[in-house]
């Protein structure tokens, strides 16, 4: 970004030292007064601003700008320039903001030394932000399962585009996740992601949260649209968002443009949204609580988050990706998952699903016992195994005659090792010490079938089936 705003009442001066800067690959604007100054301003943010401190007919002077600058776009360096200047001036525009303050007539050296070390200065300064808000948990876009390498392709491709996306999944999928995925790989990785959490808003504080807003004791406040311009604003679970909201929101990503609460100016925005959805979005707009054109604005590119349950290859590589996340953030002990923890855990139900297996991993590491090994016993589920190493068999089992309990003990067994390999006939063949072939007669004898889903193999008992 290397467009700079020159604000100066004689244009002599604006041409001179517009054309300096294009000799030095620059791009320009020029403005006389305030008003131009910040039209210019509002229709895009300029890289760094050279601004005059006396302006003639123009409603405000340089320090009153400054001050509106540093106010709504604090992140844009200001050089300050005047022909009557003084100390007095110098400090008051390094005290209300201002890079650095240069006399007319100056030195086009200087003035140039000026603006590199601004730019420079405004450049690190993003990238500490970009460095302080972290990976956002990309870490956690671990796999290598079918579903996850198909998801993975698919937000490859989203990454490359400037279009709206709209994630859907279970809760605990990744989807945020996900939405961090595509901002880190698109155009916009250096600019804000900022999220909107609509569940935990006040409905009557949305407004002031995303638009911001004014008052004549405390000026203006930036909301999350602001703080997001030129980077990604994610609406998580957008279906939460009130209805008055949601025909504002639709607005501003027609005009890209909005006026904070209690304020006159127009604000405009540079912005990539992301929303994300566990409702069926349909249904909510055949019950009138959510906009069908909202929908058809946000549903650009449709992207579903497969569940923990459909990708249960890379239950361990998560699992041991929690675990060193732990040991370094919160110096946890950097345990090992013995193979059949790591079956277990493929076996175990996530409803929670990626951030339900990363709770159970933080607790096991915090009240776990002292060995390097985590076993199955610390894994809570109905298969953990008893103090006495012995199975507990469910009700259903316990109740029934050998053969009918060994048949349903087959059908499970092999249903759960199927799902647990991602549908792969030949991994579980290999696994429970079987021919593929004798596999596949066990299966069609035990009633089981397969059938495809979210990239992978999955299997499932027939309806048919009399045990």
């Amino acid at each position: 970004m290397s467009d700079i705003l020159i604000v100066d009442d004689e244009r002599d001066i604006r041409e001179l030292i517009s054309d300096i800067l294009k000799d030095e690959g620059f791009s320009t604007r020029l403005a006389a007064n305030s008003d131009e100054c910040i039209e210019h301003i509002n229709q895009e943010q300029p890289a760094l601003m050279i601004l005059d401190i006396w302006l003639k007919d123009s409603r405000m002077d340089g320090i009153d700008i400054l001050k509106q600058v540093k106010r709504n776009n604090p992140d844009v360096p200001v050089v300050i320039i005047s022909g009557h200047g003084n100390i007095e001036i110098a400090v008051a525009a390094i005290k209300q903001g201002a890079y650095d303050f240069i006399e007319k007539p100056f030195n086009i050296d200087q003035l140039m030394v000026v603006i590199s070390r601004a730019m420079e200065t405004s450049r690190l300064r993003r990238e500490v932000t970009t460095l302080k808000r972290g990976d956002g948990g990309l870490g956690e876009m671990q796999g290598a399962s079918v579903a996850f390498r198909k998801l993975k392709e698919l937000l490859d491709k989203v990454a490359r585009s400037n279009g709206r996306v709209m994630l859907s999944g279970e809760p605990g999928s990744g989807k945020e996740m996900a939405a961090r995925y595509i901002h880190a790989g698109s155009a916009r990785a250096a600019a804000p992601f900022v999220t909107v959490t609509s569940a935990t808003i006040a409905p009557d504080r949305m407004e002031e949260v995303l638009f911001g807003y004014e008052t004549a004791e405390k000026g203006a406040e930036k909301g999350l649209l602001e703080q997001a311009h030129g980077g990604v604003i994610y609406f998580d679970e957008v279906a939460d968002m009130p209805l008055g909201t949601q025909s504002k929101i639709l607005r501003v990503l027609t005009e890209q443009q909005f006026t904070r609460v209690g304020g006159t100016d127009r604000v405009r925005v540079d912005l990539r949204v992301i929303s994300s959805t566990t409702r069926n979005l349909a249904e909510e707009i055949a019950a009138g609580r959510f906009r069908q054109e909202l929908y058809d604005r946000l549903n650009v590119v449709p992207v579903v988050v497969p569940a923990l349950s459909e990708r249960r290859e890379d239950i361990p590589l998560l699992a041991s990706y929690f675990i060193n996340h732990f040991n370094q953030v919160q110096g946890l002990p950097a345990r090992q998952i013995s193979p059949d923890a790591a079956a277990m855990m493929q076996t175990m139900e996530w409803p929670g699903n990626v951030r339900q297996l990363r709770n159970v991993i933080e607790r096991i590491l915090i009240l776990g016992d002292d060995s390097s090994v985590i076993e199955p016993a610390e894994l809570q589920g109905d298969a953990a195994p008893s103090d006495d190493g012995r199975l507990l068999l469910g009700g259903q089992l316990a109740t029934l005659p050998l053969r009918e309990a060994r048949e349903l003990f087959e059908r499970e067994y092999l249903l759960t090792q199927i799902n647990r390999f991602g549908g792969n006939i030949s991994r579980t063949a290999n696994f429970v010490g079987m021919e593929r072939s004798a596999l596949h007669r066990k299966l069609k004898s035990l009633g089981v079938v397969t059938s495809a889903k979210a990239g992978g193999r999955m299997v499932n008992a027939d309806e048919d089936f009399d045990s």
